[in-house]
């Protein structure tokens, strides 16, 4: 009962984060799984078993508050659903943690990429007279699908950052777009595990408590995102991606514990502050727009 209550409270948090942020399910959950002790392909099936229910209710909050932008998501999931299924087979044979160094290191870039952009373009809102090219969209959602299966998350990391980087598109429908999208390359994704991994390796435990915890967070993460202001959810949902990424860059070198321990408290005091000095800008930008 105990742990059914803890992951159950892990599942709130981690779509809580991931439904504001579009991004950090699979991150969040993942982490404390493998810490744990799960191998990884169990922790990503289950993860995206549970998945299946929490992107659903996730996907259609954030629907009901017009986070969505239909024609992206289509674009986004179908080759994100192809390779996502190709992606659970290759966690079968290869470790997804040879890769994911790499990866983190691009998202690092490109979550300061983000925080910089938000903090000096102000109120200024994106336009969005030039569409996506799918030329654009096919390969990122591959990519994305891909990874979040093998890395048992990585849907939001992948497509969030690149998406809001661009600027094409208001935050707030980045992230209900994204989230939305994820729906279909989980339910791809859960099938793949279920035909090469089977039904005996997941942990139905841990399936059943993240779905408690992720489906009565999702309406109130869609809620936030659409009250929030373009220029703190920017600088949020970067700095979230600085932070994430940087840990696992961190684990990969060789540091003792108590340097990463400092290293990592410097950027999480760091974040807080870009974050109240982008609320701070927000409020004093906010009346040259009216």
């Amino acid at each position: 009962m105990n742990k059914l209550i803890v992951f159950a409270l892990v599942g709130f948090f981690a779509q809580l984060v991931d439904g504001a942020l579009g991004m950090g399910f699979g991150l969040t959950s993942s982490t404390i799984l493998l810490a744990y002790g799960l191998a990884p392909a169990v922790a990503s099936a289950s993860i995206h078993m549970a998945q299946v229910a929490t992107t659903a209710a996730s996907g259609f909050s954030h629907y009901k508050f017009g986070n969505v932008d239909k024609r992206l998501v289509v674009i986004l999931a179908v080759p994100g659903a192809i390779s996502a299924f190709l992606g659970a087979a290759v966690l079968s044979w290869v470790p997804g943690e040879i890769i994911r160094p790499y990866i983190s290191l691009f998202l690092l870039v490109l979550g300061i990429y983000i925080i910089i952009r938000f903090l000096t373009m102000g109120q200024k809102r994106p336009q969005e007279k030039r569409p996506f090219k799918k030329s654009f969209l096919f390969p990122l959602g591959f990519i994305g699908g891909f990874l979040d299966a093998v890395g048992g998350g990585g849907w939001g990391p992948v497509n969030t950052p690149v998406l809001l980087a661009r600027q094409k598109l208001e935050p707030r429908k980045v992230i209900g777009t994204v989230d939305t999208s994820e729906f279909i390359v989980t339910v791809s994704a859960t099938l793949g595990f279920l035909i090469f991994l089977g039904w005996e390796q997941f942990s139905w435990l841990l399936v059943s408590a993240f779905v408690i915890g992720g489906v009565i967070a999702a309406p109130l993460a869609a809620w936030l995102v659409k009250i929030m202001p373009s220029l703190v959810l920017g600088v949020l949902a970067g700095g979230f991606i600085v932070l994430t990424n940087i840990r696992t860059l961190l684990n990969t070198v060789e540091l003792g514990d108590t340097s990463i321990a400092i290293i990592y408290t410097a950027l999480v005091l760091a974040y807080i502050c870009m974050v109240l000095l982008s609320i701070r800008r927000n409020f004093r930008l906010k009346p040259a727009t009216r």
